[in-house]
Formats: structure tokens, sequence, C-alpha cells
């Protein structure tokens, strides 16, 4: 079991992502929302992949790349943070997005690629030890331990699940 961080774990603008994960499991919550993610987008046509709530917004495929990056990033960040204590340069989710083409990749290609990440990343989230997940290191220039980041990991897809069920579907 992975204990909740400590707001000193994460950087300011995770809260929301931590916050988000309920008093549960958070190994168990990210293995359940990898079946329901999955699920959400593999069952989507290619219409609806394609839409955005507004103009200028990412479409689905967009978003759902977009969690991609994200979740390959935030493991990355805690593969190096068991490891060592060090500092990592930033991610923005724009510069990722926009110098990529999701939209012409199929949404069940999509769909496929966030699941072999989530399982990868399960392998490695389940194998750290208690002092592994409280190493940490910068991100950004925050500090964050490994831990901060496996709840982070949780938070985002749960924060993006309830904005595609509010703004897109």
């Amino acid at each position: 079991m992975i204990h909740r961080p400590q707001p000193n774990e994460y950087p300011p603008f995770a809260q929301k992502y931590v916050d988000s994960v309920p008093d549960e499991n958070v190994l168990e919550l990210l293995e359940s929302n990898e079946q329901v993610t999955y699920d959400l987008f593999h069952n989507m046509s290619e219409k609806q992949a394609m839409h955005s709530y507004a103009e200028g917004k990412w479409t689905l495929k967009q978003v759902l790349g977009h969690m991609i990056d994200t979740e390959r990033t935030f493991a990355y960040r805690a593969l190096c943070f068991s490891r060592n204590n060090i500092e990592l340069p930033g991610f923005d989710q724009d510069i990722y997005v926009n110098n990529t083409d999701f939209n012409s990749r199929s949404i069940q290609s999509l769909a496929d690629e966030f699941k072999a990440t989530r399982e990868s990343n399960m392998f490695l989230f389940r194998s750290l030890s208690e002092e592994q997940l409280l190493r940490g290191g910068k991100a950004s220039g925050n500090p964050t331990t490994v831990r901060g980041l496996v709840y982070m990991t949780a938070g985002h897809e749960q924060y993006h699940l309830t904005l595609i069920k509010e703004r897109y579907l």
C-alpha cells in the first residue's frame, strides 16, 4: 500500500490531482481505471474521438495522447527519483501536444498505447520499496517524491476522466 503523500511531496499545481484520488489503495485505483479509460476511448468512433468541446481546445485523441505523455513523464520521474536524487527538466504539455499529430492516429491505437503504458508503469510502481517511495528529486524546479508522483499519475487520470464527462460527453 502506498500512503498518501504530504503536501511538501508534490508541486502546488498537483494538489488538484492528489486531492482527486479517493482514500483507497492508489495501485488498485490505477489498475481499475486502466480498464475504465481504455474502454472509454477504445469504444469511441473516430468521429467522436475528433470532437473538441470548444474552439482551440484539444480533441479527445489529443487528450488521450496528453494523458499518455504525462503518465510516461511521471513514471520516468518516479524511476529516476527512486534511484537517485536528481533534478529533471520541465514538461510543457502544450509543446508536447503541438509537436505530435495524435489526430492522425486511430483512437484504438491510442487506447492500446495507453493500456500498454499503464501496464508497464504498474510493474514499476509495484516494485518500489517504502524507502524508494519516499525518495525524491526536483522536476520543473519543484521538489517531488516518488509516492507523490504515483498519486499525481492516478489523480491526473481522474482529473481528465472528470473533464471528459463534463465537457466532452
